[in-house]
C-alpha cells in the first residue's frame, strides 16, 4: 500500500515542486514530499502556475534528497528528463517520469514562454498523477 510518495529533480525547484503541489490537491491523507541532488530555490513560475490551479506553494522549498528518510518513503517518482537524476537509496518502489525541465536561461524565451513550459510540464503531471489516483488510490 502506497502511503507516501517522493518526487526528484536535480533542482527540487521546478516539475519536483509542481508534482508536489498537485499530488497534496488530488492525494489527501498520502505523505507528499519533494527533493533534489542540488536544491536551489523553487521558481516562481511554478508557484505562479500552481496557483492558477488553487495551489498554495508559496511556502514551499527546495530540499536535498539526502535529508529524506528512507524509511519514509513507499514510492519514488524521478521527473528527470534530460539529466541524470538524483539516487535515492532505500526499498522504496521506484516509477520514472520523464518530463522536459521547463527552466531555462534562454534568454530569447519571454516571460509567456516561460509561462506555457511550465503550464505545460504542470500539466503533465497533473495528467499522470489522476492516471495514479485512478489506478492506486481509488476503489474499483
Amino acid at each position: 500500500m502506497t502511503r507516501s510518495i517522493l518526487f526528484l529533480c536535480v533542482a527540487n525547484s521546478a516539475r519536483s515542486q509542481m508534482a508536489e503541489g498537485i499530488a497534496r490537491q488530488l492525494l489527501p491523507g498520502v505523505r507528499i514530499q519533494s527533493a533534489g541532488s542540488r536544491p536551489g530555490r523553487v521558481n516562481p513560475y511554478a508557484v505562479e502556475v500552481l496557483a492558477e490551479q488553487g495551489i498554495d506553494a508559496t511556502g514551499h522549498t527546495s530540499k536535498n534528497v539526502q535529508d529524506i528518510d528512507p524509511a519514509t518513503v513507499d514510492l519514488v517518482v524521478t521527473l528527470c528528463a534530460e539529466e541524470v537524476c538524483p539516487l535515492f537509496l532505500g526499498k522504496a518502489e521506484r516509477l520514472h517520469w520523464p518530463i522536459p525541465d521547463p527552466a531555462s536561461d534562454d534568454p530569447a524565451l519571454t516571460a509567456d514562454d516561460l509561462r506555457a513550459r511550465f503550464r505545460a510540464g504542470r500539466d503533465e503531471l497533473r495528467s499522470r498523477l489522476e492516471r495514479l489516483k485512478t489506478e492506486r488510490f481509488q476503489q474499483p
